[in-house]
């Protein structure tokens, strides 16, 4: 006779009374949040610290999660704020020479719940099918679950909408930023001397965007998300950068559109990214609203509407602005390939942009890397006399 198969020490709970069972790894315990799929082949342990990821369990469609390990040098945010992971198979051992650790060692230590044995195709053909849905996440050693209790925490969850999570990503205070971007073979090198003088408004910002600001020679000072247009103006800024973030840009919106709109009326060169995009779409007086299950992954197709060119992007929202709402003056500069949703705007008369997608990339392409190079020459166009 045949041994029993082993009980599941993973389950995870849709609001709709769905169930799958699996592999707990990672923390113990459980966790309720809006379950989202991401196409990413690499960097899985940029993604669970990308602070845009709060309130989020990310399911990889990419089966080989854990097998490149973890690093420190990866990490996108000091903490990550990703609820958890769902992947088909077990995170293996590390086999890259940049390993430090093991994925399920990293999970624990961070108090994030993973569950692994899971058919990713069907779960993101339902995410695809229903939109992000909510979701309980458990582990238990023992398989011990209340599935009638995760059943009830799924569907009392409130979901994103309306929900300001920039305050709970963002920054305690001000600090500099000098850190460049890695490269071989000495790593991440240090800016120095006087540069551009830019405020990063902090929503839930990734290292990588300010890595890749002051590798474009920017003096980087970062500011809560909480700033108001004359602390930012205090510092006397040449431009002001607007950074990603979690959460439902309206709410979020209350705060930061009036401090955005403060700025636009000083005359700085202005760039957002991802969340950043979406307010300043709000304080020009556009609208954004809920996607159905959201871009996320390193393989979204945008083409660029006034030259043209389709570049391969690096993708992580939720939200879109509504293209429809968008006022005369501000043009519509890059669309999705694979929905038509709004990917970029800017002004008719100042050089004032955002993108929704990630040029950083980290991970992705680095296809739009330019866009930091550009806003670098909108600063220093406005220095030429």
């Amino acid at each position: 006779m045949s041994a029993a198969a082993p009980r599941p020490t993973g389950c995870l709970t849709l609001a709709d009374g769905t169930l799958f069972f699996g592999r707990g790894f990672g923390a113990t315990g459980e966790t309720v949040a809006e379950l989202v799929f991401n196409t990413a082949m690499t960097g899985y342990q940029e993604i669970m610290t990308d602070p845009s990821y709060a309130g989020q369990v990310v399911t990889f469609t990419f089966p080989h999660i854990g097998n490149v390990g973890v690093t420190p040098e990866d990490d996108e945010a000091a903490q990550p704020v990703a609820a958890g992971m769902v992947v088909k198979w077990d995170p293996t051992a590390p086999s890259n020479w940049r390993a430090a650790g093991r994925l399920d060692d990293w999970m624990a230590r961070c108090g994030l719940i993973g569950m692994g044995g899971v058919d990713t195709r069907r779960l993101t053909r339902a995410i695809r099918r229903q939109g992000a849905p909510h979701v309980a996440l458990a582990h238990d050693p023992a398989g011990r679950f209340d599935i009638e209790a995760l059943v009830t925490k799924a569907r009392a969850w409130r979901g994103l909408v309306g929900l300001d999570l920039a305050r709970d990503v963002t920054c305690a205070q001000s600090y500099r930023w000098d850190e460049m971007k890695w490269a071989w073979p000495g790593g991440f090198a240090r800016r120095t001397g006087p540069g551009l003088r830019v405020v990063a408004v902090d929503y839930g910002a990734k290292r990588n965007i300010l890595r890749s600001l002051a590798s474009e020679g920017c003096e980087v000072t970062v500011l809560p998300a909480s700033a108001t247009a004359e602390d930012v103006l205090a510092l006397n800024p040449e431009g002001v950068f607007l950074s990603n973030g979690p959460g439902d840009p309206a709410a979020t919106g209350a705060y930061a559109v009036p401090m955005i709109r403060g700025v636009l009326d000083a005359g700085l060169p202005v760039f957002g990214i991802c969340l950043g995009h979406q307010m300043l779409a709000l304080a020009l007086g556009a609208r954004t609203v809920k996607m159905n299950h959201g871009h996320h992954g390193a393989n979204h197709p945008v083409k660029d509407l006034e030259t043209g060119k389709v570049e391969i992007t690096s993708m992580n929202h939720g939200f879109t602005v509504d293209s429809q709402t968008l006022p005369p003056g501000v043009i519509e500069t890059h669309v999705s390939l694979f929905d038509g949703s709004n990917c970029g705007i800017r002004l008719a008369d100042r050089p004032v942009f955002s993108v929704q997608y990630h040029p950083e990339a980290s991970p992705g392409p680095q296809d739009s890397a330019y866009l930091f190079a550009r806003f670098a020459a909108a600063m220093r166009a406005r220095r030429a006399p």
